[in-house]
């Protein structure tokens, strides 16, 4: 089979490999769609790079059921799925509590075995045994299935943050979580104020319902967020990128008794500084937000599903296997919004 196989920082090519085949209580999937996450991208520039190389990315999948191993039941050959990508234990602390994405014997896809930038890819049976493989209505495309995984993401950190109808949600960071993120707050109820740099992001996020976005280069994000919210600050502050300063100064941002996620991943080693006091008389909650769980993920292809949420309006991009690196460079570029790999079609990386 073909795949995009990684090799090292800024080393991805595209190679023929054997295809997979099911280990007992496992399945292989044929791979229709794969989307890109920013986690491929900082893996490709050599941020937390898999100590086993080579390793084919990508962990959001879906596809069509093409092998079963031996004593799976419940799945046919042809039946079209969307992959939860974090294969677990099931009988640790943390899944028995319902927070399977701090398993203690974690693994998945792009994560210790071969993910889903392939024309096939193996299931293990710790993914379908926690109900990680979710069968698709007929009606949802697998395009906008394998946005289930990252829409999962952003509805554990809504879960986390606890945001309400009427709060006001600051994201600092307007890339394709920082976007889902916007997209669930509005869902639920909440005022959304985006801070982004980047003027194509600004004008996308205007255009998902963004009540207000602020520019960091031409306005104070404090002065700003202060004057929208009369002085309080804001109820939920979510930081979507990873720059360990912009999350530190973006702290004041938060109202007394209010909520800081910081959601996108931060690099190795750094630091930010808190003012200890500050924490104790506002009453403030930092908290992190990491991947989902399978029920966030079966939520997530419920959403997309039924149509509550208008995922379709994210995907700015489309490409094949074969212009897998003209994908990377796009996604490198902060052009892309989001970008999905199409597997048995032609496509360009333009969004058509």
């Amino acid at each position: 089979m073909k795949a995009a196989i990684v090799h090292g920082a800024n080393d991805i090519r595209l190679e023929e490999v054997p295809q997979p085949v099911p280990e007992p209580g496992d399945i292989v999937v044929r791979v229709r769609a794969s989307g890109i996450c920013a986690t491929d991208v900082k893996t490709l520039l050599g941020q937390g790079l898999p100590k086993d190389l080579p390793i084919i990315l990508g962990h959001e999948v879906a596809g069509e059921v093409s092998s079963l191993g031996k004593g799976v039941e419940g799945f046919e050959v042809g039946d079209r799925v969307a992959v939860y990508p974090i294969a677990v234990c099931g009988e640790c602390d943390y899944c028995l509590g319902d927070r399977h994405n701090l398993c203690r014997h974690e693994f998945g896809l792009a994560h210790g075995i071969d993910g889903g930038f392939a024309e096939y890819v193996r299931i293990p049976r710790q993914i379908i045994n926690i109900g990680g493989v979710v069968k698709l209505p007929p009606e949802l495309s697998f395009e906008l299935a394998a946005l289930a995984e990252p829409l999962s993401c952003g509805l554990a950190a809504l879960r986390v943050n606890k945001v309400k109808q009427g709060d006001t949600v600051v994201i600092v960071g307007a890339g394709p979580m920082g976007m889902i993120h916007l997209l669930l707050a509005k869902w639920r109820g909440a005022k959304v104020f985006i801070i982004e740099q980047k003027v194509c992001r600004q004008e996308f996020a205007k255009n998902l319902g963004a009540d207000a976005v602020i520019d960091p280069h031409s306005q104070d994000p404090l002065e700003a967020v202060m004057k929208l919210t009369g002085g309080d600050g804001a109820e939920v502050v979510i930081t979507s990128l990873s720059d360990p300063q912009v999350i530190e100064d973006s702290l004041p941002l938060v109202k007394k008794g209010g909520v800081f996620n910081i959601f996108g991943g931060p690099p190795a080693g750094h630091k930010i500084r808190i003012d200890p006091r500050w924490l104790h008389y506002r009453e403030i909650t930092i908290t992190g937000s990491f991947a989902s769980t399978p029920g966030d993920f079966r939520e997530a292809v419920y959403l997309i599903g039924s149509q509550e949420i208008d995922a379709a309006r994210l995907i700015t991009d489309r490409f094949s296997l074969d212009n897998m690196l003209e994908a990377v460079e796009r996604a490198r570029s902060l052009e892309m919004i989001k970008g999905i790999v199409l597997m048995g079609q032609k496509c360009t990386g333009d969004g058509s």
